[in-house]
């Protein structure tokens, strides 16, 4: 996923030693001011992570970084191994020492063994492929999905994939149904970090109508999704998985946008998909998963 929001650090004087030691209340970390360069670096490297191979100006423009800075990051991520250029084009690839950023990362075990032959039943049922997700820092992260079950789909989605919160209906479906603390905690790092489009984003989760008529509703729906590897050629419907207030994750079916038009999927879908999403609930432990 790309970063979509960095704070501008301007023209500050260059903070003392002990600003970047990260100890102490008054530390850059404990103020909470990100390090731009680093934002950018994981941008690329998110950017060429998720679209498997790119060439620089695609690298650029995926993870909304300038062309020059761009150009040193991947240079960077070259030397310490983590990408490697295509021997026949300009296109740039991960390298499985990627997988060591991963090393430290406790996967979903139980929700993605419990929810995986629902999700596989309902793909067989309807066509479309669904995507398991859980909420993590400001996106939502697949944790499995039937892509390869279904040839209607343009790509296969693989654990790890990251879409921003704001961007995608699973996305709305967590913060419709989380508790209010950790909805005021992802909007309130959005904020400060945002820009603004993500602001006004913001401002209309705040006035509430949106978030109301979701749990209302019981499901979210996208159109013309940006944040996948064909943008604007899909649209999706989510639904939380939920046990009591205890929101486990969100199921979303994709479908082609010119095939389905919202309402109608909404109609011969939502019912499907929540159906499927209070089997997997039922299932799950009374503890935390998601």
């Amino acid at each position: 996923m790309a970063s979509r929001a960095i704070i501008p650090l301007g023209k500050n004087k260059t903070p003392p030693a002990n600003d970047f030691d990260g100890e102490g209340e008054d530390s850059a970390a404990g103020r909470g001011i990100p390090i731009r360069a680093i934002s950018r670096a994981i941008s690329v490297l998110q950017a060429i992570n998720r679209a498997g191979s790119l060439n620089m100006m695609d690298i650029a423009q995926a993870s909304q970084v300038p062309y020059p800075t761009a150009c040193r990051i991947v240079q960077t991520l070259l030397h310490e191994g983590l990408i490697e250029r295509e021997e026949t084009r300009k296109h740039y690839r991960p390298t499985p020492l990627v997988r060591t950023l991963s090393q430290g990362f406790e996967g979903h075990g139980e929700i993605v063994h419990v929810a995986r032959p629902h999700i596989s039943a309902l793909t067989r049922e309807i066509g479309w492929p669904i995507s398991l997700s859980t909420h993590v820092g400001s996106s939502m992260v697949l944790r499995d999905s039937t892509h390869a079950l279904t040839s209607l789909c343009f790509n296969e989605y693989h654990p790890g994939y990251a879409m921003p919160i704001l961007d995608c209906a699973a996305g709305l479906v967590h913060l419709a149904f989380c508790t209010e603390d950790a909805r005021e905690t992802v909007i309130g790092s959005l904020s400060r970090f945002g820009d603004d489009e993500i602001r006004h984003v913001l401002g209309v989760l705040r006035e509430g109508a949106l978030l109301d008529g979701i749990r209302t509703s019981g499901y979210a729906a996208r159109g013309y999704n940006r944040f996948t590897l064909n943008p604007g050629k899909t649209s999706s419907i989510a639904v939380p998985i939920l046990s009591g207030n205890q929101v486990h994750g969100c199921l979303t079916v994709a479908f082609f946008s010119t095939a389905l038009e919202i309402r109608e999927a909404v109609r011969e879908l939502a019912p499907r998909l929540k159906a499927c999403a209070s089997d997997i609930a039922s299932q799950l432990g009374s503890g935390p998963v998601g």
